[in-house]
Formats: C-alpha cells, sequence, structure tokens
C-alpha cells in the first residue's frame, strides 16, 4: 500500500471517526492509534463500503487496512512519547482507541491468533502483553498454559456480567448473532417463525458454521434458549434438513448477509447483530439471537510491572462511562450491567447488552463445544455433503 494511498485512506477513517483536520500527516502514533482502532470496529460494522469492489473483499480489504496501521504504528517511533507517559491512570476515559494506546504503553500490540500466542510463549520472549480472544479460545489457551489467571482484587473493577470475569480473561465486548430480513418481507418474531419457509416465504442466508446454526435449529424446534445444552445435535440437524433447500448460501465472511438481502438474492439471514443494525434496509429481531464475547487475556511469562498495568487498563474498560464511548464507533457493547442510562435511549434497541436485548438471548457454552466440537464438525461436513 502506498504512503499516498494510506494517507488517502486514513484521512477517510479520520472523517468518519470525527478526527479529520486539515493537512492531516501521517505518522501521527496517537492518531493513527485511533484509525487502527477503528478499522478493527469497521471489520465487524461494515460501515466504510464505498471502495470495496464486492462485498465478500471488504474484509480482506479491512484487514490488510488494519494491518498496514498496526505497522506503522509500531514502526514510526521517532516522535513517539516514552512509554512511561502513556501508562494509564486512574481516573484515565476510554476515548476511540485508548484501548490500543494503554496496550502499547504496556507492551507492544495485543496478539489475535492462538498460534502466534503459543510460539510466543514457547520462545520464553514475552514482548506481548495482551492478548485478544473470542470465549472458546480462552479454554483452549487456559488448557495450554498461554495466559496468566486474572486477580479480579487487584483490578477491582466496576460492576460486571458474571460471564465477563473470566478467570483468565476480561470480557470487554458483546456481540450477538440474531435473525434479520430485508424490509418489505414478513417479520417473524421468533426462529420458528424464522424456519417457518410457508407462512414466511423467501430464501434464506445461515453461517456455515455448527455452533451458530444448531442452536437456532433447536429452538425452530421448539426448544427454549434455557434449555439448549446440551444440544440435541441430532435433532437440530433434523431440523435443518427441513429447510435447507431455501438456504440460497452457506455464508462464511459477515460481509455476505448484508449484502445477499440488498441484493435480494436472500430475504432472511442470520447474521452478526453489527451488521445489520442501523440500517435502514433491514429488520431485525434479538429474539432468541446467541450474545457472545471477545475477551482480553495477559499473556503467560508477562512482566509484574506490565500485569499491573493491564490491570489499571481493565479497571478502565469496566467503567460504563467508558463503554458508553466504545458504543459511539460500533453497535456493540461493554459488560457493565449499569451501562443502558449512558446511551441514546432510541438506540438501545440496537446493543447486544441493553436489558431488552440480552434477557431474550442465550450465552454460547464455550465449554460444551470444547467437549464436543471436534465430533459436530465431522456431523457438520457430513451434513454440507448432503447439500
Amino acid at each position: 500500500m502506498t504512503s499516498q494511498l494510506l494517507r488517502d485512506v486514513a484521512a477517510a477513517l479520520a472523517e468518519r471517526a470525527g478526527l479529520a483536520e486539515p493537512g492531516l500527516q501521517l505518522p501521527d502514533p496517537d492518531r493513527v492509534a485511533k484509525l487502527c482502532m477503528l478499522a478493527r470496529g469497521l471489520l465487524f460494522a461494515e460501515v466504510w463500503t464505498n471502495d470495496a469492489p464486492c462485498a465478500a473483499t471488504l474484509d480482506e480489504c479491512l484487514q490488510r487496512l488494519y494491518t498496514e496501521l498496526v505497522d506503522l504504528l509500531t514502526t514510526e517511533r521517532l516522535a513517539r512519547p516514552s512509554r512511561a507517559s502513556l501508562r494509564p491512570r486512574p481516573g484515565d476515559g476510554i476515548d476511540l482507541g485508548e484501548a490500543r494506546r494503554w496496550a502499547e504503553a504496556i507492551a507492544t500490540d495485543l496478539v489475535r491468533r492462538l498460534p502466534e500466542l503459543r510460539a510466543l510463549v514457547e520462545s520464553g520472549q514475552t514482548t506481548t502483553t495482551l492478548f485478544e480472544l473470542g470465549s472458546g479460545v480462552v479454554l483452549q489457551a487456559k488448557k495450554l498454559g498461554l495466559i496468566e489467571k486474572i486477580d479480579w482484587a487487584a483490578v477491582n473493577p466496576a460492576p460486571m456480567f458474571p460471564e465477563a470475569k473470566n478467570e483468565y480473561g476480561f470480557g470487554y465486548q458483546y456481540f450477538s448473532t440474531i435473525m434479520a430480513w430485508r424490509k418489505g418481507a414478513k417479520e417473524p418474531k421468533n426462529f420458528t417463525e424464522f424456519f417457518d419457509v410457508k407462512a414466511f416465504p423467501g430464501k434464506r442466508c445461515l453461517p456455515d458454521f455448527p455452533h451458530y446454526c444448531l442452536p437456532f435449529a433447536l429452538q425452530a424446534a421448539g426448544v427454549p434458549i434455557d434449555k439448549l445444552f446440551p444440544l440435541d445435535v441430532d435433532l437440530a440437524f433434523k431440523k435443518l434438513n427441513e429447510i435447507k433447500k431455501d438456504v440460497a448460501v452457506w455464508w462464511k465472511a459477515g460481509a455476505q448477509p448484508p449484502q445477499l438481502m440488498k441484493d435480494n438474492e436472500v430475504q432472511y439471514s442470520i447474521c452478526w447483530s453489527g451488521r445489520v443494525v442501523g440500517d435502514p434496509a433491514f429488520g431485525l429481531n434479538f429474539a432468541g439471537g446467541k450474545a457472545d464475547l471477545s475477551y482480553i487475556a495477559i499473556v503467560k511469562g508477562s512482566s509484574a510491572e506490565n500485569k499491573a498495568a493491564a490491570y489499571k487498563l481493565f479497571y478502565e474498560m469496566s467503567l460504563p462511562e467508558n463503554q458508553a464511548k466504545a458504543a459511539e464507533v460500533i453497535s456493540y457493547t461493554g459488560p457493565s450491567p449499569n451501562l443502558d442510562p449512558l446511551l441514546p435511549k432510541d438506540k438501545l434497541w440496537q446493543f447486544p447488552t441493553s436489558k431488552q436485548n440480552k434477557e431474550v438471548q442465550y450465552f454460547e457454552n464455550a465449554e460444551w463445544w470444547a467437549e464436543n466440537g471436534e465430533a459436530v464438525n465431522k456431523k457438520w461436513e457430513a451434513f454440507k455433503l448432503s447439500l
């Protein structure tokens, strides 16, 4: 990516983030840090699509953009203040991108791939303190001895939802997988109706991932959300067999469902909430949706100094006022049960953890999937061969 193109991209992102200034020059570490965080948000939210040749390439384009910006941030250090001056202080707020700024302060980048984390820990040269991971990967990383146990007494966080206070991870961002439909289509109230193609005619777009599809299929078969686990796998596949001829696309990239609905190739989809909320082209419903968490963990072998700094970061990220700031960038929310009063009342319906949405969703059961995922995946592959 040329430096001029990078400047153009950064300027466009800055404008969307409200960071634009006349004669914006890169690199500016603090500003690029904010752009990095925004670029990451765009991977989930599909905010910036004008220059993407097609929706299917959006994630790839933005991931490349994000990588370029991170590289710029980590290599252009000449004008950067000392790490000590960047350390978070109690009471500091998380403005757009401050999490990355603090991550820089406590030892470079967030690691996002389990193989990278394993290689890092096994090398004995822990140059990175923070690791971002999904709920299922927390268990893997814990079993492999790759992450530190969190001293929650030392963090002393503001009130948090119980599942966010994992023994080995700080649950910092909720996201939901929900039903959505093209505006004008008949609106389903639950997954029983979503799977009823006679009463709700139209093509479907479903995830090509069993951990998404099977619990929704069970709901369609009449299983309530508080009785989903342990999954009745055979019943779930039976229900999927009933609908499979009406599934036009089994998606692998999160950008696919909204684009397919906009193009009227499908009328209904199961998709990530951040892809569709706020877009007048879609209707949506959180009822029966899957709520899940992204976690930040501390890499095994991190120094006492860096662990202490990470705890300060976790404390700041637990504050509802800081989570409200993050929600201005993307319609996913943090772990505070006291966040609703700080969010726009007319937008509460968009957020995974608003009271009206959280209580009608089920939470991912990472432990069940860790024990049964391999066997279920084999059945999934056999099911896909039958399509």
